[in-house]
């Protein structure tokens, strides 16, 4: 704690605004990689299969009970879909759609957050940088011909550590943000799959299946 505390001294005030980024930057990233893990089914062919079983045994309300206990928003479409398994299947794409629509913001929040810092914090490094070299030019101007060498060098590698800094957050946050993507892009694709095989087996069977639609007006849990 102590040597950090230092190199943030020697790296300026530009050095700061980085490590706050930072604390922000992780921040976020716990949040996001809590909330991906939480959305992700770990078997989603076992969850579809214990749906479909109570289907064929015609309680829906076990079905979207099932998907009520389940988080994330596969179970969300599921449910989507059974709440309207007695009407066209139009009706139940449409309803899958528009679950879909109202889920991918929630799983790509904060995203954008961890690309602006991927692109700012080099930026942000290289000005602590150049800031710091022209605190050195001064020093040597005002210090005549001769500068020591040694006084120029601890300078130089002080004025270095903000862009050390800046890439360093860049790398984590870029790393970050292209980690989430694959596991959202997973998380649609088990979306994606699910949707189709309970649209498909509800329109197959028919089933009349009551009180199917009794929680229409209810939103699933987020």
């Amino acid at each position: 704690m102590h040597l950090l505390l230092q190199l943030l001294i020697w790296g300026g005030p530009v050095t700061w605004i980085i490590f706050a980024l930072a604390v922000v930057t992780l921040i976020f990233t716990i949040e996001r990689a809590f909330h991906l893990h939480r959305a992700q089914i770990d078997d989603v062919r076992e969850f579809l299969r214990g749906i479909i079983n109570a289907l064929r045994r015609g309680n829906a309300l076990e079905a979207i009970s099932i998907c009520d206990e389940a988080p994330g928003p596969v179970a969300h479409v599921l449910r989507a879909a059974i709440t309207r398994c007695d009407r066209t299947r139009a009706d139940m794409e449409q309803a899958v759609a528009e679950t879909c629509l109202s889920e991918v913001p929630r799983l790509q929040r904060h995203l954008k957050v961890l690309l602006v810092v991927a692109h700012l914090a080099p930026m942000l490094g290289l000005l602590g940088t150049v800031i710091g070299m022209i605190g050195l030019f001064q020093k040597m101007q005002a210090e005549g011909a001769f500068v020591d060498v040694t006084t120029m060098a601890g300078s130089i590698w002080e004025a270095l550590i903000s862009t050390a800094a800046g890439l360093g957050l860049a790398i984590f946050a870029y790393a970050a943000y292209q980690f989430f993507l694959s596991r959202i892009e997973s998380i649609l694709l088990d979306m994606e799959k699910a949707s189709s095989e309970i649209i498909y087996f509800l329109a197959e069977h028919r089933l009349p299946l009551e009180n199917a639609d009794a929680d229409d007006g209810k939103s699933p849990p987020a």
